[in-house]
């Protein structure tokens, strides 16, 4: 069977395979590591929820900001091949590397993972955009981008079941050392395919108006760096904290070189690379919000929502370990208050106290077991497995909901599923406010019927931005910059990323946790507002780039 008979390039299914089992990987350890860094009984960090919130917003954006880096290396000296493989081994020894107990090794292996990411991500994108520009395959790269963002999604939901199972029978350690093995897997997989997209790993020659490689280490990052070291050892938090005036100080040199770009191109690239820059600039609220999945949502899911499981199910979600027992029996656990923050004395140790698990403190007395009897709960990180689920179920409804309307000539045009995209996001944050005044702001458990309600609503709002925001890149980059424009999606995405951190830190100063969804909800209808004024201007280059 040919390529033309087949309607995708043979290419996609290994990037997708190698995409699924690097996100494995990467989701896994995301979907813990909150956890991880808040537990105080089993071997976790025992970090305070606002401290962990700051390290999880900082890490998930320095994640996305080695893209520009990783990009520009691929562009210019490396290759897209090359760049992938480096990134990748990186990543999986920076899981394994979480394994090891202690504050240090836990930073160096993140430090492993925000440099591996730099050389994967924004490459692998852009091979798999390659792949598109044929002319046969150029009218499918949106669904191309879909069916690559199912494999994301393939691989972030498997993952949260292995992690539930390891983390409960076996400790951190085994779920952080399969998210290595995965992302390896995922390297293999990759080189396996080789030859499908050789072709396509084509380094574009530099025009000489284009800033040289050492020119821009001297004239960005090093003042990256630079102002990033200030912003850190800088007295006072003008932005909260120490890490987020480090990252905000370090990422203006960036976001800087990308708006000089424009007078640095000719009138021919600039329209689209000042597009691009539009659409970067409005979607850093998206994943301000999206991105809360890990931090406030969690929060939500572990201590306000009702996780016990029916009892039917109880013997297969324990076969394969995703059951959390909860016995309500007396012991010393650690001293909360009523936003169940962990206590500590003036010295900074835990508190403890003589009492039941804090799960009983608002669940309803009717659902009280004995004294001594056990409730058996579906494990806190599998909710992080709901979002991944409804993309693998919506993709192909939503591929071809917008194929049917392709048919008719009444398709929005990609900037306009972007914009659909923030509108259906700011729609998603109303169901927690709604599942915050049911539950009385807490006071009893909620439905876990919320959770996957918000996760439903928003992934339909994801599915319309993330992989079109991917495509736009694609369609619109000049060829030669096309990896650096990758890396300026992920810078956007890394901005948006700290932001959700900086806004989930801001969960415990609401007394009524219904504002802080109001917050969330404003902030992305105020984006949406943004690109519906651009949407005339966006079109207009979009089609310009198309004929």
């Amino acid at each position: 069977m040919t390529e033309q008979k087949i309607k995708h390039p043979t290419g996609l299914k290994y990037l997708f395979f190698t995409e699924m089992w690097e996100r494995f990987g990467y989701y896994l350890m995301l979907g813990i590591l909150f956890l991880y860094m808040t537990d105080t009984a089993k071997g976790g960090l025992g970090f305070e929820r606002k401290e962990a919130s700051d390290v999880f917003g900082t890490f998930i954006a320095l994640v996305f900001l080695t893209p520009f880096i990783g990009g520009l290396l691929a562009d210019r000296v490396l290759g897209y091949r090359t760049s992938i493989t480096i990134g990748g081994i990186l990543m999986g020894i920076g899981y394994m590397s979480l394994a090891i107990p202690g504050q240090t090794m836990f930073y160096v292996s993140l430090m492993l993972i925000i440099v591996g990411n730099g050389f994967f991500k924004p490459n692998i994108s852009t091979l798999l955009g390659n792949l598109y520009n044929e002319p046969k395959y150029k009218q499918k790269k949106d669904a191309g981008y879909n069916i690559f963002y199912m494999g994301i999604n393939v691989g972030a939901f498997v993952c949260n079941f292995f992690a539930a199972y390891l983390r409960n029978t076996f400790g951190w350690g085994h779920a952080f050392m399969a998210a290595g093995i995965g992302m390896l897997l995922g390297v293999a997989i990759f080189w396996i395919g080789n030859k499908h997209y050789r072709h396509a790993d084509v380094r574009k020659p530099a025009n000489p108006e284009d800033m040289g490689l050492g020119k821009v280490f001297g004239v960005v990052l090093l003042p990256a760096f630079i102002a990033g070291y200030l912003g850190w050892v800088i007295p006072g938090n003008i932005f909260g904290s120490d890490s987020t005036d480090a990252f905000i100080f370090g990422a203006l040199p960036v976001a800087i070189f990308y708006i000089t770009l424009l007078s640095r191109l000719n009138a021919t690239d600039r329209r689209p690379v000042s597009a691009l820059l539009a659409i970067f600039g409005v979607v850093i609220v998206f994943w301000a919000i999206f991105k809360q999945n890990g931090t406030a949502l969690t929060t939500w899911a572990e201590s306000y929502t009702d996780r016990q499981l029916p009892e039917s199910i109880v013997p297969a979600a324990k076969t394969i370990g995703v059951v959390q027992d909860m016995t309500l029996k007396e012991d010393s656990f650690p001293k909360i208050d009523e936003q169940f923050r962990t206590q500590k004395d003036e010295n900074g140790k835990i508190i403890k106290e003589l009492s039941v698990p804090h799960y009983f403190v608002n669940l309803s007395k009717d659902k009280f077991p004995e004294q001594g009897g056990t409730l058996h709960l579906v494990s806190t990180e599998l909710f992080q497995s709901v979002n991944p689920f409804f993309v693998i179920v919506l993709t192909p409804l939503v591929v071809g909901f917008f194929a049917f309307m392709r048919r008719r000539n009444k398709e929005p045009s990609t900037p306009g599923k972007i914009f659909y995209g923030l509108l259906i996001t700011a729609l998603s944050t109303l169901v927690m406010v709604a599942a915050v005044l049911v539950s009385q702001n807490g006071l009893e458990k909620s439905s876990a019927m919320w959770l996957i309600g918000v996760y439903a609503v928003i992934t339909v709002g994801e599915l319309c931005l993330s992989p079109m925001g991917l495509s736009l890149v694609s369609k619109l980059s000049p060829p030669r910059l096309t990896s650096l424009m990758m890396g300026g999606w992920f810078l956007s995405t890394s901005i948006g990323n700290k932001m959700s951190g900086v806004l989930a830190a801001l969960w415990d100063g609401y007394e009524h946790k219904e504002n802080f969804f109001w917050v969330n909800f404003f902030v992305a209808l105020l984006a949406a507002i943004s690109i519906l004024f651009m949407l005339k201007w966006l079109r207009r280059i979009v089609q310009e780039h198309d004929a």
